[in-house]
């Protein structure tokens, strides 16, 4: 058994997130698996007419993948498309990039969230069933941020730890929770009933929806450092985020 062959792995589920021309008849894939979380993976010949994987590497749609190798980038090897996904068009397309940034920009390479890939494909069928994208998104986030560590605090006052009031005002102080807000101090301001609907992921409400939507812009800038998200302009002309 050759050295690649003891290090290669077959039939991972996972989603292609980017991908971009390698050499000259190459791409970088960076995907998003089940069991490995974000692996970068070289294509070789993807990019000729008859390659086998050059129709398969579609984003939003399931795979199995299987490929080998040791270093940062691994070498692909195998890719079957697995079907039952409807394809994104239009704002939910534009909606589905942008998922796939915030997985690039703010998950490290190979650090697993299973949990989280299940939530990506339930929100794929989400956006390709519903108008109402904005939602989809908001829980999306919610849920990307506790994954990786950064839970918002909803449900209680973080000075206090008083249940949330639906009728009081707060601030969510990012670094901290939510507070009491006598019109003074930094963070975003929001009803308490904006916090409680999120906990209960209801944005049926349009004040919900607007709070929410500022609330989890501010946490994710906060989250991304130096990092831009280029998907973000395109929704906001679309007035999805």
């Amino acid at each position: 058994m050759s050295a690649s062959d003891r290090l290669r792995l077959d039939d991972q589920s996972a989603y292609v997130l980017h991908s971009y021309p390698f050499r000259e008849t190459s791409l970088v894939v960076e995907v998003f698996t089940r069991h490995h979380g974000r692996v970068a993976l070289v294509a070789r010949g993807a990019r000729r007419p008859r390659s086998a994987v050059r129709g398969v590497l579609l984003a939003f749609q399931p795979l199995l993948l299987s490929w080998y190798g040791k270093n940062e980038l691994r070498t692909l090897h195998k890719a079957e498309w697995q079907g039952g996904m409807p394809q994104l068009q239009g704002r939910a397309l534009i909606c589905g990039f942008y998922l796939n940034e915030l997985l690039l920009k703010l998950t490290a390479r190979e650090d697993p969230h299973e949990t989280l890939f299940e939530r990506y494909t339930e929100t794929l069928r989400e956006l390709g069933a519903t108008e109402n994208h904005a939602a989809v998104l908001r829980g999306f986030e919610r849920r990307l941020l506790q994954e990786l560590g950064y839970g918002l605090m909803l449900g209680r006052d973080a000075e206090t730890g008083e249940l949330i009031q639906p009728e009081e005002h707060y601030r969510y102080e990012l670094e901290h929770g939510p507070v009491r807000w006598d019109g003074e101090g930094n963070g975003v301001q929001l009803r308490g009933k904006t916090l409680l609907d999120m906990a209960a992921d209801d944005y049926s409400d349009p004040v919900t929806q607007q709070q929410s939507k500022w609330l989890m812009r501010a946490l994710i800038n906060h989250h991304l450092g130096e990092h831009t998200l280029h998907t973000r302009q395109l929704l906001r002309d679309l007035q999805e985020l």
